[in-house]
C-alpha cells in the first residue's frame, strides 16, 4: 500500500496540515498542487521582472516548514510549486535544505511545459472564441501546457526525493507517484482511468475533508478550523481509502467524496487529462468506516493526440471603489451614493467597456430578484473595466469623493486599480511538447 497526502489544493493554502501529514501521516508522498488557470500566468510576469522569480511565493516557507520532517520520516514530495520557474525553485530548495542542516536531497525539476514561442508560431485560434492567437500576440504573457505523469515518473524512478513542476494536469501530480511505485504501464488505460478518480479527489486537499462542504444544521463539519488535509492509502489494483489524521478536524464521508468527484467535471464518461481519457460512470463510494472511504470501479481509455494550453494575456484594466453605508436608511444612502458615481463617471467621460454598481447584502448577487427586508449595514461597490490603468484609477477615486460629496454617514472607502488577467485555451499537437527533468545540485 502506498499513502499519498495532499498538502496544498491551491497557491495560498494553509502549511499547518501539510506539517501535520508530513510528521503523523505514516506517508510515502506528500502532494503539493498549488496551480490554478491564472497563477501561472502571474508567476510569468513575475519571471519576467526578475528570472530568478516565477515560482510559488510560499514555496519558501512550504519548505522550511515541512522538510526537516519529512525527510526524518522518509516522506518525498512531488508539487507544481514551481509555477513559472521550476528550475529556479528547486535551487531555491536545495538551498533550503543545505540552511536547515539537512542531508543532501535529490531534487528534480520538470521543464517544457512552457510552449510560449510553438502558440506564436503556429495557425492555433482558441478553443472557447475562435479568435486567431495572432490577433493577442502582444498581449500575450504565458502558454503552458498540461503536462502528464511522464516526466514526474521518470524523476522519481531516477531516485528524486524532490520533483518540482510547473503547469501538470492536477490529478497526474498524485498518479506519477503510484506509477513509479506499483509499476504500472503508462498505456494501462483502466488502472490511469482509477488513478485519474484519485488524483481527483486529492487534488483540492481540504475540499474532501469537509473544506468548501459546511451548511450548519444542513451539512456539519467538525472543528473547521483545525481542518485536516486527506490522505489516500492505495493498493496495487488502484483502490483507494480516503481518510485522514485521526486527531485532525474535518471529516470523510460518502457526501464529502461524492461532492469532490462532481467537482469540475464537464463529461464524466470522457474527462480528458493528458495520461487517460478517465471515465468516472462506474465510480462506487463505500464508507467502511467513520473517516474512511473506498473508492473503486475508475476507467479508462487512450488519451487524445493534443494537448490543453492555458495561454494568459491581459485584458484591459479593472478599477473599482467601495465605501460602507449603516444605520436607519442605510440602502437608501446607499443607492443615492451609486446614482452620484453613476452621473460623475459619465460627466467627467471616463471610457469604460463594462460598469458595474452593486450593494453588496441587498442586490450584488441576485439583483433585483430577491428581497430579504431593510439590512443595517450595506456596502457600496462600483467595479468597471477600462483599456488603460489611468482611467481604471478614476473609478475608485469617484467613489472616494462620496465622504465628502455625498449622502451622509459614508466610511471605509477602499479603492483598487489593476490589470486583467485572462485566460483561453489552445490545443497544441502532443509532439510540440518536450517534457523533461533535470536534477539541482544541493
Amino acid at each position: 500500500m502506498i499513502r499519498l497526502g495532499a498538502g496544498a489544493g491551491y497557491s495560498g493554502d494553509r502549511v499547518e496540515p501539510a506539517v501535520e501529514l508530513a510528521e503523523h501521516g505514516q506517508l510515502d508522498f506528500l502532494i503539493f498542487e498549488c496551480l490554478a488557470e491564472r497563477t501561472i500566468a502571474i508567476a510569468q510576469q513575475a519571471r519576467r521582472k526578475d528570472p530568478q522569480q516565477g515560482y510559488d511565493p510560499l514555496l519558501e516557507g512550504r519548505m522550511r516548514a515541512v522538510l526537516p520532517v519529512a525527510v526524518k520520516n522518509g516522506v518525498r514530495i512531488v508539487s507544481n510549486m514551481g509555477a513559472a520557474n521550476p528550475v529556479a525553485a528547486a535551487k531555491r530548495t536545495a538551498q533550503i535544505t543545505r540552511e536547515l542542516g539537512l542531508r543532501a536531497l535529490k531534487i528534480a525539476a520538470v521543464t517544457g511545459d512552457d510552449v510560449l514561442d510553438a502558440v506564436l508560431s503556429g495557425p492555433w485560434r482558441f478553443e472557447e472564441t475562435g479568435d486567431g492567437v495572432a490577433a493577442y500576440r502582444d498581449r500575450i504573457v504565458s502558454a503552458n501546457a498540461y503536462l502528464g505523469a511522464t516526466p514526474i515518473v521518470g524523476a522519481l524512478d531516477a531516485g528524486a526525493d524532490i520533483v518540482l513542476t510547473g503547469r501538470v494536469a492536477d490529478p497526474s501530480l498524485f498518479t506519477a507517484p503510484l506509477i513509479h511505485a506499483f509499476g504500472w504501464r503508462m498505456d494501462d488505460w483502466m488502472t490511469l482511468g482509477q488513478a485519474t478518480v484519485i488524483g481527483h479527489l486529492l487534488e483540492c486537499a481540504g475540499q474532501v475533508t469537509g473544506g468548501y462542504f459546511a451548511d450548519p444544521g444542513f451539512k456539519d463539519v467538525p472543528d473547521l478550523a483545525r481542518l485536516g488535509f486527506p490522505i489516500g492509502e492505495v493498493t496495487a489494483d488502484g483502490a483507494v481509502t480516503v481518510t485522514k489524521v485521526a486527531h485532525a478536524g474535518g471529516r470523510v464521508s460518502t457526501a464529502t467524496c461524492k461532492e469532490q468527484l462532481l467537482y469540475e467535471i464537464h463529461d464524466p464518461v470522457r474527462y480528458l487529462q493528458p495520461d487517460v481519457v478517465a471515465d468516472f460512470t462506474g465510480v462506487e463510494v463505500t464508507e467502511i468506516a467513520p473517516d474512511r472511504v473506498r473508492v473503486t470501479g475508475g476507467r479508462g481509455s487512450a488519451p487524445p493526440p493534443t494537448l490543453k494550453v492555458s495561454v494568459g494575456y491581459v485584458d484591459g484594466f479593472i478599477g473599482e471603489g467601495q465605501i460602507s453605508y449603516g444605520g436607519p436608511g442605510a440602502v437608501a444612502r446607499a443607492q443615492l451614493a451609486l446614482q452620484i458615481v453613476r452621473e460623475r463617471l459619465a460627466l467627467t467621460g471616463v471610457k469604460t467597456s463594462e460598469l458595474r454598481f452593486d450593494v453588496i447584502g441587498v442586490d450584488s448577487l441576485y439583483g433585483d430578484t430577491l428581497s430579504a427586508g431593510e439590512p443595517a449595514e450595506v456596502r457600496v461597490r462600483v467595479a468597471g473595466r477600462t483599456d488603460t490603468i489611468l482611467e481604471a484609477q478614476r473609478i475608485g477615486n469617484e467613489v472616494e469623493t462620496l465622504y465628502t460629496n455625498g449622502p451622509a454617514g459614508g466610511g471605509g472607502v477602499t479603492k483598487s486599480a489593476r490589470d486583467v488577467l485572462a485566460v483561453q485555451s489552445v490545443l497544441l499537437p502532443r509532439e510540440l511538447v518536450q517534457p523533461t527533468f533535470t536534477f539541482v545540485e544541493t
